[in-house]
Order: structure tokens, then C-alpha cells, then sequence
């Protein structure tokens, strides 16, 4: 498993470096961040001018924890238990995105593609139920509403939950690794390894069955 981190972390360090005592060793460790890009932020060279996300208020972490931590450099913070209700594991069938929620989904493209390259398009169209079209056109900047889109974090937006994206890297990190000894194209990429980058191509009927709901929402996404 790859060391858990807060939603928006280097927006999450910024928090606790503008609003707490905690050491930049204390606050690298707990946002998955290196020392000194937290002293990087502190010194106004690093994330000048982002807005800091207050981990408290989503739910991450308790101010007692801070206060324990604070008094206590050689502590670790530990993130509060969740108390938000999960919800239920989905069976096979139909998969429903509200129509509110479509309208987010290439902003969380975007994001995915920015933060995390490792992820394959298959991998992303699995996390946010969206199609290998509309991960193409965000990406190309051909999406009819590029000009407005926004990288933002799906699990912020409600498209996934931050377990299923750490389950994704997870399956992303572990399969780049056979593929480190495989043959590079003429500029030093990675070749392309076979129908990874297909997206709902079932091979089963459960499979198909969950591919068929992502084209209906395809007008949606687009």
C-alpha cells in the first residue's frame, strides 16, 4: 500500500504551515511531501499565492490532534477516523452519475492527468465512469468546454472515493514495475504494452454490463 495522504496536499500544507506551530518535519510526513519543499512554502518560494485547504473542516484531522502534536515535536499526526457514512459497495449493473455530478467529471480528467500520468486511461475511466473519448478530448484540449475546465480532485467533487483512488495507484505503481526492463521507443518512451490503454472493452457479460451505462453518459461528459 502507498503511505495515505490528505486530499490536496501541498493545498493542505499550505494550511498548516499559515495556521499551526507543527514542525515542516511533522507536516511533510503527514502530507506525503518532502522537508524541504515544506520549508519552501513557509519561505513563500513554493505555492505562492494557493489557497490552503483546512483539514479540519473536511474531516481529516481534529484540532486536539494538532494541539498534540504541537506540543510534542517528535509526534506524528494521525488522521481522525472517518465518520462520514461510506457508501454501499456497488453490485454489478447499471452505474448511475447524477446529473449534477456530470458536469464535474472533465474537471476531474484534467486533475487525474495532471497529478497522476501513471494512471492508464482505462484506469481513469474505471475511477470516475467516463469514457476513453472524453479522457482524450480534455487531454488533447479539443473538449468543447476546455476554455472552462478546471483541474480539480475527484474525490472532492464526489465522483470516487479516495479509497478506490488509492486502490488505482496502488494497481498503477505495481504494474509499471515489470515493465522497467521492457524496450523504449526512439525519445526514451515507454512503448506502447497492448490493449492497455482500451477502455470498456468488456470480455465478459458482467463486464458489459458495466460498460453500457458510461455511453449514455457520454452527452453528458462532452
Amino acid at each position: 500500500m502507498i503511505q495515505r495522504q490528505p486530499l490536496m496536499p501541498k493545498a493542505t500544507a499550505v494550511w498548516l504551515v499559515e495556521n499551526t506551530a507543527l514542525t515542516f518535519e511533522q507536516i511533510a510526513a503527514f502530507c506525503g511531501l518532502h522537508e524541504l519543499e515544506i520549508a519552501a512554502i513557509a519561505d513563500g518560494e513554493v505555492a505562492t499565492g494557493m489557497v490552503g485547504l483546512d483539514p479540519i473542516a473536511n474531516g481529516q484531522l481534529t484540532k486536539d490532534e494538532i494541539d498534540r502534536c504541537q506540543a510534542d515535536p517528535d509526534a506524528h499526526l494521525e488522521f481522525a477516523e472517518q465518520t462520514i457514512p461510506q457508501p454501499a459497495i456497488r453490485t454489478k449493473g447499471p452505474r448511475y452519475t447524477p446529473v449534477t455530478k456530470r458536469a464535474d467529471k472533465p474537471d476531474a480528467i484534467a486533475w487525474l492527468l495532471r497529478n497522476h500520468p501513471e494512471l492508464t486511461d482505462a484506469a481513469i475511466g474505471r475511477l470516475i465512469g467516463t469514457t476513453k473519448p472524453t479522457i482524450a478530448a480534455v487531454r488533447d484540449r479539443t473538449h468543447w468546454n476546455s476554455p472552462n475546465i478546471k483541474p480539480r480532485h475527484p474525490v472532492m467533487l464526489g465522483l470516487c472515493k479516495q479509497v478506490d483512488l488509492d486502490e488505482a495507484l496502488d494497481k498503477a505503481k505495481a504494474a509499471r514495475r515489470p515493465m522497467d526492463g521492457d524496450e523504449t521507443t526512439g525519445d526514451g518512451e515507454m512503448a506502447p504494452v497492448g490493449d492497455e490503454q482500451a477502455i470498456y472493452e468488456p470480455g465478459t457479460e458482467a463486464e458489459a454490463e458495466d460498460a453500457q451505462p458510461e455511453l449514455l453518459d457520454l452527452t453528458a461528459d462532452n
